[in-house]
């Protein structure tokens, strides 16, 4: 098999360059050369290794089409699937700060609480535990997610962070329970106070862009509010005085959740405005209705923000749609900020 040299580039226009056999996927040849680029299930179904080819030529496995951007003209490809023809040139949306050397941590961490705060979502809430080296470790950014491993089980499942950024090793998650999901089953039936489990990450190129001034728009579908929330609270923290304001969608009202903690984030980030949209609104409901793609650009049309970065996380297609939006309204790509995840169960 031939031997092709791949480019690849980042959103802060760094450079690397690794070796890869026709016969070995970019994410494992990129791994071979040291370098741990963001994936996930590194089987073609959740998009977490999302690329976009500049020049080359390529043979792409059988994936999961939900897992790429619809449209646009770009050529977008899954590096967990991805086996070069010739020398590639790639980019990626990830900051060279996410591209790690050496494989993904993998740690030990507690059961601290496990809730059921409504809408079919637990908060799990884990403390990892100290290593001998590196203490507490394991510091994630904002936006980014984290894989656990199912207690007895050698599966993994991979889940967006809610809480703020910390030294403590505090991990707090939103999972929604899927009906004979693998996790769901562990949560709602077994997972206790106490127990531990092994835990992979940080991993996830969709971070806050630090160095902009734009006024921040988050729209969250369901349990995709977690690392937007992570975000928030974040700039809560730092006293971050952007404008910014979180649009959050579900399907039904018996499927809200977290109503609670954004009354309370609304409180500390005093720049914060909150539309809570449904798509199906039973009679009395007094906020929006239609999905949070369709409040959100009722808003651009009246102009009540211009260009602001864009963080989005739900289903496949609410990405698409705002995408779709951004790109209709005058919104750089470079603006928009994605992680495409399917359900993890």
């Amino acid at each position: 098999m031939s031997v092709h040299a791949i480019t690849l580039t980042t959103a802060d226009v760094q450079t690397f360059s690794f070796d890869c056999d026709e016969a070995e996927s970019l994410l494992d040849a990129a791994a071979r050369s040291g370098l741990a680029l963001p994936s996930s299930c590194r089987q073609g179904a959740c998009g977490a290794c999302l690329a976009t080819v500049q020049q080359g030529e390529f043979h792409r496995a059988s994936i999961n089409e939900k897992a790429l951007p619809q449209g646009g003209d770009t050529t977008p490809i899954l590096l967990c699937s991805t086996y070069p023809r010739g020398e590639m040139a790639l980019t990626v949306t990830a900051q060279s700060a996410q591209i790690t050397s050496g494989p993904v941590p993998v740690r030990s961490a507690v059961v601290v609480a496990n809730d059921d705060i409504g809408g079919a979502v637990h908060r799990l809430v884990l403390d990892l535990v100290a290593d001998p080296v590196d203490g507490l470790g394991a510091p994630f950014e904002a936006g980014q997610f984290m894989e656990l491993e199912v207690p007895g089980t050698q599966q993994w499942r991979a889940y967006s962070l809610s809480n703020a950024p910390n030294w403590d090793g505090r991990l707090e998650f939103l999972i929604r329970l899927h009906p004979d999901g693998l996790c769901s089953q562990w949560l709602k039936t077994r997972a206790a106070v106490g127990e531990t489990l092994r835990v992979r990450g940080p991993q996830g190129a969709m971070v806050l862009a630090s160095d902009s001034l734009r006024p921040r728009c988050f729209i969250a579908g369901g349990t995709g509010l977690a690392p937007l929330l992570s975000m928030a609270r974040q700039m809560a923290e730092f006293g971050d005085s952007q404008p910014c304001h979180l649009y959050f969608g579900v399907t039904r009202q018996q499927n809200l959740f977290a109503l609670a903690e954004l009354d309370a984030l609304k409180a500390q980030l005093p720049s914060l405005r909150v539309t809570v949209c449904l798509w199906e609104a039973s009679e009395g409901w007094q906020g929006a209705t239609g999905s949070p793609v369709d409040a959100w650009a009722r808003d651009m049309d009246a102009g009540t923000v211009r260009s602001p970065d864009v963080y989005v996380c739900g289903p496949a297609g609410l990405i698409d749609a705002v995408e779709k939006t951004a790109q209709q309204v005058g919104i750089p790509a470079k603006q928009v900020f994605s992680e495409r995840f399917l359900p993890s169960s």
